[in-house]
């Protein structure tokens, strides 16, 4: 299982510095939560680790530089992502949707159909529904599951309950469990604290585009200046 490290990472867009220096690792296995207020770079992050914006420094995933690779190539490493904006296939099916997910036809990821439906046993029942007319919440489930089918080593997942009801959130809770027990390292995007204090092993607050606190979810909750400060709106 890999370790994804950053050191002293920056990213622009166009002329505009948005990471200043970024240092964290997320070890294997482990729920890693990062936090802050909207513009403090927390996605911009996430699109650096997967290719998708131009960064320097280094970032290391299993020991190799994944700095400069294209995404394809960094997804092909097992590293996987869910955007915020839930990019599904709208005209397919739910069913043709988690197909494409699949890395290869071989069935010898760690997942299958299967464990996806009885994840969100709502997917099941609206295998065969176009998943333009999904809910929002239910669009989340499938994305979300779409990533797995491509059988990740780490995944990345950015701002999963946004905009969602409070029992579809506690659904996205037990899906991150279940990566845990899976031994799935997991880089998760929130703003919710709840949810965040609830699975992660240790969380990470950024602001003003560096990580300005590592702790684990205790010494979060016991730090009510860091909150105020850098968590609060």
């Amino acid at each position: 299982m890999g370790t994804l490290k950053l050191d002293n990472v920056h990213a622009f867009y166009g002329k505009s510095h948005v990471l200043h220096g970024v240092h964290f690792e997320v070890g294997a296995g482990e729920i890693v939560a990062l936090l802050g207020r909207n513009g403090s770079g927390r996605s911009t992050t996430v699109k650096t680790i997967m290719g998708l914006v131009e960064g320097t420094g280094s970032i290391r995933w299993r020991d190799g530089e994944i700095l400069g690779r294209k995404a394809f190539e960094i997804a092909h490493a097992g590293l996987g992502y869910v955007p915020e904006n839930r990019d599904i296939f709208p005209t397919l099916t739910v069913h043709q949707n988690l197909m494409l997910g699949q890395k290869s036809r071989r069935q010898d990821g760690r997942w299958s159909f299967d464990d996806m439906y009885r994840l969100f046993p709502r997917l099941k029942e609206r295998q065969h529904t176009e998943a333009g007319v999904l809910s929002g919440g239910e669009q989340q489930m499938l994305t979300l599951c779409r990533t797995l089918m491509g059988d990740p080593e780490l995944i990345m997942i950015d701002e999963p309950t946004e905009g969602l009801a409070p029992k579809i959130v506690e659904l996205v809770a037990d899906y991150l469990r279940e990566l845990k027990n899976r031994g799935i390292s997991v880089l998760l995007v929130e703003q919710k604290l709840t949810i965040a204090l609830e699975v992660a092993d240790r969380c990470l607050v950024m602001g003003h585009g560096q990580i300005v606190y590592q702790g684990t979810p205790a010494d979060l909750r016991g730090d009510a200046y860091v909150r105020k400060e850098w968590l609060e709106v």
